[in-house]
């Protein structure tokens, strides 16, 4: 599996998710290889398609652009010094099974963080990352037919937890955020941090029974 991977800085979620629309379809049609975009967003606030949306609190006063997509899951935000991971990936190659699909995103940022030297980890039944009982990274994912977008929230700096506040992310009560600068106490950047990023893991591997 070819993967290619693509630093974009710090753009719009809007800019993003067109160019995800874009690379999905030229997936589909062979036309690119699977592709791994690695980017900051600008502050914004989204929610998956769902009618329960108590997860948005404050969210729509807070001044934080809020923006529904396609993706699972409830309210999480994207900012300035929180590494992003859009995978554009066709899942045949990985026995089309979503279940070990999120699996293995999860285990590509934990790899990551362990990389930074932290001992991160899965929580049962509790998609994501985390350091304990706080909360490093977020995962949600879209599928169209069978080729997947969105990905991963990694929060790397400080600066990356503001904007949690005006709501539950992803739904969980009484979560705590955290990030790397804080896990390490040190100073670490985006950009240098996903120069680390590889999803290496995802070459060469077939679908196993996965445990939380």
């Amino acid at each position: 599996m070819k993967l290619d991977h693509q630093w974009l800085g710090r753009i719009s979620w809007q800019d993003a998710y067109t160019l995800q629309e874009k690379l999905v379809e030229k997936r589909l049609s062979g036309e690119v290889p699977d592709t791994v975009l690695l980017l900051e967003h600008k502050p914004v606030i989204t929610i998956g398609r769902t009618p329960d949306r108590s997860s948005l609190q404050l969210a729509e006063t807070s001044g934080i652009p809020v923006i529904e997509t396609n993706r699972g899951g409830q309210a999480t935000y994207h900012g300035p010094g929180q590494l992003v991971g859009y995978l554009i990936l066709d899942l045949t190659a990985l026995g089309r099974d979503l279940h070990h699909y999120l699996r293995l995103v999860e285990q590509s940022v934990i790899d990551l963080c362990v990389d930074q030297g932290l001992a991160a980890h899965r929580r049962e039944a509790l998609t994501g990352v985390w350091m304990q009982q706080r909360k490093l990274a977020s995962i949600g994912v879209g599928v169209r037919k069978w080729v997947s977008m969105h990905g991963f929230a990694l929060n790397v700096t400080t600066e990356s937890l503001v904007g949690f506040q005006p709501i539950v992310p992803c739904g969980i009560q009484g979560v705590e955020m955290t990030c790397l600068q804080s896990e390490l106490t040190r100073n670490v950047t985006v950009e240098a941090v996903a120069e680390r990023y590889r999803l290496t893991h995802l070459i060469d591997k077939t679908p196993t029974t996965a445990t939380l």
